[in-house]
C-alpha cells in the first residue's frame, strides 16, 4: 500500500511521443485529448498531462508518471521516449 505522500515524492518520469512535420502542434493537442481520455478511463486523475512545442516543425505530448507506474504505462501507450524528472 503506497500512501499520497510517498507518491508525491516518488521519481517522476516523463513519457513522450514527438510528432514532426507543419501539423506537430495540432497532432500532439490531439494526442494529449486521448491521453486524458485515457487516464480519466483507467482513474488516473493526477496525473499531468501536456504539449510541448520544441520547434515550428516538432511538438511533443507527454505524461507525467510515476516510476511504479512506469512500465505500466509504457506497455499500454507505447510512448517514443521517456526521461526522467528532476
Amino acid at each position: 500500500f503506497i500512501t499520497l505522500t510517498e507518491i508525491k515524492m516518488e521519481e517522476k518520469i516523463k513519457l513522450i511521443w514527438d510528432f514532426r512535420g507543419p501539423n506537430a502542434a495540432p497532432t500532439a493537442a490531439h494526442h494529449k485529448i486521448h491521453l486524458k481520455e485515457f487516464c480519466e478511463k483507467e482513474n488516473y486523475l493526477e496525473l499531468e498531462i501536456g504539449t510541448s512545442l520544441i520547434s515550428e516543425m516538432h511538438s511533443t505530448a507527454y505524461i507525467l508518471v510515476t516510476k511504479s507506474l512506469m512500465i505500466v504505462f509504457r506497455d499500454l501507450l507505447r510512448p517514443h521516449r521517456g526521461e526522467k524528472v528532476s
